[in-house]
C-alpha cells in the first residue's frame, strides 16, 4: 500500500509539473516521430477507404470507421502525451503492479459475463461504447515487468539458471490465460519479443537455445491439439483447394487476389473491388491486402520498409540508451521494437499467404481502439526513452567542459 500511495504521488506530481526543460524538442528524436506520423496517415487512408461499403451497410454511415479510428487515435495521442511525461525511473517501480494489472485483465476477459465474445474468442472487455482487447495491454507490461527485472537481476539471469527461470515461469502463466481466450497469435508475438529481451540481456547460449527449442515444441503442439488449428495449417498449404477455397482458405484467397489485382502500381485509392464484401476483415486483419490492391507492389514495400525503419530506429534508441548504462530503459525499447516487429511480420505474411491466417492487426495501420493506442504509448515510451538519453549526454558534455575550463 505504501508503494501504491508513493506512485500515486508521483503520477500526480508529473501531471501537476511536467519535469521538461523548454527546450524539450531538440532532444526527440524527429526521424521516429516521423515514421510513425507517417504510418499513421497511411493508416487513416486505407482504413478509410477499405470501410466505407462496410460501414455504410452495416451502420448508415460511409465515415463510422473512420471517424472512430480518428477517435482512438486523439486517445492514443492522449495517453501517449502523458506516458512521455513520466520519467522511466516510474515505469521501473511500477513494473510489478503493471504485471499483476496484466494477469487481473486477462483473467477478467474469459469470466462469463465480463468478456465479449467476437468469433469464437473471448478477447474483449466492454467499457462503454469501446470495447479493450486485453492481449495488448497485457505485453506491453510484461515487457516493462521483464525489462524491469532483468535491470535488477541481470547478473543472476545471466549465471543461474534459477534467475533464469523465474521471469520464464512469469511469461508461461501469461501465456496460459493467452490461450484460454484464446489468442494464439498473441501468444507468439509476446513470447518473440521476451525471447528476444532475454537474449539481447545475454543469457548464457545454452539456456537461451533450451528455451527456443522448448518455446517452438510448446508452438508446434499448440499449433496441432485443436482441430481448427490444424485446420488452418492444412488450408495455408493448399488455400486453392475445392475444400478450402469457400471455406477456412476463403480469407487467404480473397486476399491473394486482391495482390493480384494490385499489380506494379495498384487501381488507385478507393477503387478496390475486393473490399466490396469479398474479403472480410478489410480494415482490421487485411488491411495490407487492401493497400495492396490499391497502391500495388510500390506501396506494399513502402509500408515494410517504414516499419523496418521504425523497428531500426527504436533499437538504435535502445542502443545509445544501454551504452549510458540505462538498461531499464534499454530493454523496455528493445521489447517495444520486437513486439511492432513481430506483429507487423506476421500480419504481413498473413495477408500475403506465408503464414497460416491469424487474426493480428497491423500495427499503426488496421482499424482498432487497443492496438492504435497502446502503439502510441508504446511510442511515447520510447521517445521518453531518447530524451532521457540525450539529457545525460548533454548533461556529461557540459560537466567535462566545465572540467577542462
Amino acid at each position: 500500500m505504501e508503494l501504491i500511495g508513493r506512485a500515486r504521488a508521483q503520477i500526480s506530481a508529473v501531471l501537476r509539473k511536467p519535469q521538461l526543460p523548454v527546450d524539450v524538442t531538440r532532444h526527440l528524436d524527429m526521424h521516429l516521430i516521423a515514421l510513425a506520423v507517417t504510418l499513421m496517415m497511411i493508416g487513416m487512408i486505407v482504413v478509410a477507404s477499405s470501410s466505407m461499403e462496410v460501414a455504410n451497410a452495416k451502420y448508415g454511415n460511409p465515415f463510422y470507421h473512420l471517424i472512430r479510428h480518428c477517435v482512438f487515435l486523439g486517445i492514443g495521442l492522449f495517453f501517449a502525451t502523458f506516458s512521455f511525461l513520466m520519467p522511466m525511473k516510474m515505469w521501473d517501480r511500477l513494473g510489478w503492479l503493471l504485471l499483476a494489472a496484466a494477469f487481473v485483465l486477462l483473467i477478467m476477459v474469459v469470466m462469463p459475463g465480463i468478456g465479449r465474445e467476437v468469433n469464437g474468442s473471448m478477447r474483449w472487455i466492454r467499457l462503454g461504447p469501446i470495447n479493450i482487447q486485453t492481449s495488448e495491454l497485457a505485453k506491453l507490461f510484461m515487457v516493462v515487468y521483464l525489462a524491469g527485472y532483468l535491470a535488477r537481476r541481470l547478473r543472476e539471469v545471466r549465471t543461474h539458471w534459477w534467475g533464469f527461470m523465474k521471469p520464464m515461469i512469469v511469461l508461461v502463466m501469461m501465456v496460459l490465460l493467452l490461450l484460454l481466450e484464446p489468442d494464439f497469435g498473441a501468444v507468439v508475438v509476446l513470447m518473440s519479443a521476451a525471447l528476444a529481451m532475454m537474449f539481447l540481456g545475454g543469457v548464457r547460449l545454452v539456456q537461451f537455445l533450451v528455451l527456443i527449442c522448448l518455446s517452438l515444441t510448446a508452438i508446434a503442439g499448440l499449433a496441432i491439439s485443436q482441430p481448427y488449428r490444424l485446420q488452418r495449417l492444412v488450408t495455408f498449404l493448399d488455400p486453392w483447394a475445392q475444400e478450402n477455397v469457400f471455406n477456412s482458405g476463403y480469407q487467404l484467397t480473397q486476399a491473394l487476389i486482391a495482390f493480384g489485382r494490385g499489380e506494379w502500381f495498384g487501381v488507385g485509392i478507393g477503387n478496390s473491388v475486393q473490399k466490396l464484401f469479398y474479403l472480410p476483415e478489410a480494415h482490421t486483419d487485411f488491411v495490407y491486402a487492401i493497400l495492396a490492391e490499391e497502391t500495388g507492389l510500390l506501396g506494399s514495400i513502402l509500408v515494410i520498409v517504414l516499419f523496418f525503419l521504425l523497428a531500426w530506429r527504436i533499437m538504435h534508441i535502445a542502443r545509445q540508451a544501454e551504452k549510458q548504462t540505462q538498461f531499464f530503459s534499454a530493454y523496455v525499447s528493445y521489447g517495444i521494437a520486437f513486439l511492432f516487429s513481430a506483429q507487423a511480420l506476421i500480419n504481413i505474411g498473413v495477408n500475403t499467404g506465408m503464414l497460416p491466417t491469424k487474426g493480428l492487426t497491423l500495427p499503426l495501420l488496421s482499424y482498432g481502439g487497443s492496438s492504435l493506442i497502446v502503439c502510441c504509448i508504446s511510442l511515447a515510451m520510447v521517445l521518453r526513452v531518447d530524451y532521457e538519453t540525450k539529457r545525460l549526454l548533454a548533461d556529461g558534455l557540459a560537466k567535462k567542459t566545465v572540467v577542462t575550463k
